[in-house]
């Protein structure tokens, strides 16, 4: 049976943490890459260096790290699974029941055969930054880039302030 993980909960500090040095990481890099190269050379930054950021994370955190989405731009690594689809609805819901996107987040101890397991979503909300690649009017040289990169990709349509995915962190609790 799931239980709500308590508010102050120090797991709950330590994802944020984690979350806050990924999406740093991320958006410098993309940023970098934009303005050095354009759009297209931060799609090749997110295929590339996103995984690997959080690989990277994952590896030195204990924590298993990762994004996921309802539109899924690379189904094969990112793909939610049927905890983190209810999640990302009822962030959709409380978005439309008025609640900021950058304050959405939910965590919850889940019980499994192999013991308790830690979990924490946070929405990320879609900026100006990400329309260039995830947005309604995405140029001709992205579209390409995107078809060549991401072949299934659901990942746009999105406008400033729509919940673009969330991160998604895991730690398996000490027995």
């Amino acid at each position: 049976m799931p239980a709500l993980a308590s508010a102050d909960d120090p797991l709950i500090e330590e994802a944020k943490a984690l979350i806050k040095e990924f999406a740093g990481q991320l958006q410098s890099e993309l940023k970098s890459a934009i303005q050095a190269n354009g759009p297209v050379q931060a799609i090749a930054v997110c295929k590339e260096r996103a995984p690997a950021i959080a690989a990277e994370l994952s590896e030195s955190s204990g924590w298993e790290i990762g994004r996921t989405s309802l539109k899924v731009r690379n189904a094969a690594l990112n793909s939610p699974d049927d905890w983190e689809i209810q999640v990302l609805q009822s962030f959709e819901e409380r978005k439309a029941a008025g609640e900021p996107v950058e304050q959405l987040s939910f965590a919850e101890i889940i019980q499994g055969e192999d013991g308790g397991v830690f979990r924490l979503m946070k929405a990320i909300p879609t900026q100006d930054l990400c329309l260039a690649c995830h947005g309604d009017h995405v140029s001709e040289p992205v579209l390409k880039a995107l078809a060549e990169y991401y072949p299934q990709d659901q990942a746009r349509g999105f406008k400033a302030g729509d919940i673009r995915g969330a991160f998604s962190l895991a730690k398996p609790l000490a027995e």
